[in-house]
């Protein structure tokens, strides 16, 4: 009876030594997944530097806007051009892709995020060409009463968001804003909630162009490569960003 017995344990004693080994391995391939899904992300700011950003037809980017906290901050203080427009470029093109990024409006802000820009002098602005997803503070500011696609999360002055899930002024809002050419689809993702899912080319988007203030506009939309924007409306308020990563399809 004692050598069953012993024999038992034995078995028992090894088992026990094996399976820390599974957990190790399964644990191991956990993180191996993590971090090639975070590796399909491209970090376009990182909080420390303006690298790989630059002024629209301009140069480095340097005051008005600002290094504060990790976020890129527009700071009027900085600066005494009023009226002179001092929007984000990216420094790289973009066709398909999704992009993550935060933001946050003071009272009366007005910005936006545009994708499709082309940086070029016969375009002032980067709105020319760039369709844009709204960033606003929708209380504060006359254009938040001009009708709901002109609120923060809406295709501007084509498609409204479903809702309002803005949060109170100061506090970060979150986008993720997804443009697919291949599969002609776009969407806007606001602090969690789809807000706004449109076409982005073809037809259907020249439909709704045609019914927009930008039906005349020569480039507007028509440019399925090309720079991420941020944009700066020429007025004295203090817009923030941060956290932005884009992951391309």
């Amino acid at each position: 009876m004692r050598k069953p017995i012993l024999l038992a344990v034995l078995v028992m004693a090894f088992a026990c030594k094996e399976k820390p080994k599974e957990n190790a391995s399964q644990e191991a391939g956990k993180e191996e997944m993590e971090v090639v899904e975070e590796a399909e992300w491209t970090v376009l700011f990182d909080g420390s530097s303006f690298d790989g950003w630059h002024i629209y037809n301009g140069g480095e980017v340097g005051a008005p806007w600002k290094l504060e906290d990790g976020a890129m901050i527009f700071d009027p203080s900085l600066d005494e051009s009023e009226g002179k427009h001092f929007n984000l470029v990216t420094d790289a093109e973009y066709t398909n892709f999704k992009l993550s990024l935060e933001w946050m409006v003071t009272e009366g802000a007005n910005s936006g995020v545009m994708w499709g820009v082309v940086e070029d002098e016969k375009y002032g602005e980067p709105y020319m060409t760039g369709p844009e997803i709204q960033v606003l503070d929708n209380v504060g500011h006359p254009d938040g009463k001009n009708g709901t696609s002109h609120q923060a999360g809406a295709l501007y002055d084509m498609v409204s968001p479903a809702e309002d899930v803005t949060k109170p002024l100061g506090e970060w809002n979150h986008f993720v804003i997804t443009i697919n050419h291949e599969t002609n689809e776009g969407s806007v993702v606001l602090n969690d909630t789809t807000v706004a899912e449109f076409p982005v080319n073809g037809e259907a988007w020249n439909q709704m162009v045609s019914k927009s203030k930008f039906a005349d506009w020569e480039g507007f939309g028509e440019f399925k490569t090309g720079k991420i924007a941020l944009q700066h409306h020429g007025e004295p308020i203090v817009i923030g960003y941060r956290n932005i990563k884009i992951k391309e399809l």
